[in-house]
């Protein structure tokens, strides 16, 4: 049985959610169908004191979705070519988010975004069947065992401290 995700489970600790979002679906709906993969690999950016995090800089254009209560999509662009997928989490003026950088067959957040042909459009909405993007619980259950932890990748500039924090999560 698949279960859309309601805010409710995004208002928990940010890292909690990260590991829970592991075997989790990622869900596309559109009018030619809908694409789902599990997620397999996220990041955690947890708080405006995270180095790490966009909201470190404070609540600006960019930024804002990250400030509002968790369950909705915050999606930039890097580099000049890719956006990237987040799902905000915590409570409201609490800035915390969770990059999904992998799903099944699919690794790296910007292939993620692309393979799900997601933009800018997507910012700030809910991550619901009303926006045709949303995650799904189908009853997956992944082992503490199969869920290994790392540093995040590419964040060498929130400093020592920050870019030591092992805030990511995926399945072996």
């Amino acid at each position: 049985m698949t279960k859309i995700l309601g805010p409710k489970f995004y208002t928990g600790p940010t890292l909690v959610i990260a590991k829970e979002l592991l075997g989790k679906f990622l869900v596309r709906e559109t009018g030619k169908g809908k694409i789902t993969k599990m997620i397999t690999e996220v990041e955690a950016y947890d708080g405006s004191g995270d180095l790490a995090s966009h909201a470190s800089r404070g609540k600006t254009d960019r930024t804002k979705a990250m400030f509002e209560a968790g369950g909705i999509w915050y999606v930039y662009f890097v580099y000049g070519m890719h956006y990237l997928l987040n799902i905000v989490v915590g409570p409201k003026d609490y800035p915390a988010a969770i990059l999904i950088r992998g799903v099944e067959g699919v690794n790296g957040p910007a292939r993620v975004a692309k393979f799900f042909g997601l933009d800018k459009q997507f910012y700030g909405q809910p991550a619901d069947k009303g926006s045709g993007l949303y995650i799904a619980d189908r009853g997956v259950k992944v082992d503490n065992k199969d869920i290994k932890t790392s540093t995040r990748l590419g964040v060498a500039y929130a400093g020592p401290v920050w870019s030591k924090k092992k805030f990511r999560f995926f399945i072996k």
